[in-house]
């Protein structure tokens, strides 16, 4: 994969992770952090739709690697939901 393809990869995985965070609420961090969970709410989300024997919705490839959008943001969405939880919120004073 060349520097192009990845760079593709982290831009659309940073803004699936940002509807993930949208979805859920959760805006900690800026758009690093949302490529992260984007990343990981990918491999979450396809994990979880073979464990559940669904298919693959909407797929993105880009130089060989298929992304696949829905499930991302469902995955990114449930990575999130788990963050927020686990951080809790923020008080104003």
């Amino acid at each position: 994969m060349t520097w192009l393809g990845f760079l593709v990869l982290v831009v659309i995985a940073a803004i699936v992770g940002s509807i993930g965070q949208a979805l859920v609420g959760f805006s900690r961090g800026g758009c690093l952090v949302a490529a992260v969970v984007g990343f990981i709410g990918a491999l979450l989300g396809m994990w979880l739709s073979r464990q559940l024997g669904l298919p693959e919705l909407f797929t993105v490839t880009i130089q060989g690697e298929p992304f696949p959008i829905v499930w991302s943001i469902i995955g990114s969405a449930i990575l999130a939901a788990g963050l927020s939880l686990i951080s809790g919120r923020r008080r104003a004073l």
